[in-house]
């Protein structure tokens, strides 16, 4: 897996990207065995329930995305590339099925996270 590779590279962020998105299809596919492997490999049993799937990465960004910055102060602050943050505010969104910087903000003072 691509993810496993970043992982081996040392780009934590991006093996999460891609095991995170991975996941999703065999999810989709309805391949249980791998969603499982991936699962181990993402340790998403120490995520806390209420971050919705979160990673932690993700969630450092929704604080950000919380205290008004744009994606290019998130970027900066987080020393990421913009197209990354772009990913992480995208899958954000998706995760918590909200269409809006607004209503994630909301959502995440809602459960707590901020």
């Amino acid at each position: 897996m691509i993810g496993q590779a970043c992982r081996a590279l040392g780009d934590n962020d991006g093996a999460a990207l891609e095991l995170e998105a991975a996941r999703t299809v065999f999810q989709h596919l309805g391949a249980t065995p791998d969603v499982s492997r991936v699962d181990s490999l993402l340790d998403i049993d120490m995520r806390p329930i209420e971050a919705r799937g979160l990673s932690a990465r993700e969630l450092q960004v929704l604080r950000l995305i919380a205290s008004g910055k744009t994606n290019k102060e998130i970027a900066n602050e987080l020393h990421l590339s913009g197209k990354t943050v772009d990913r992480h505010v995208s899958n954000i969104f998706n995760k918590l099925e909200v269409p809006t910087r607004t209503a994630a903000t909301a959502w995440a003072y809602e459960h707590r996270l901020i």
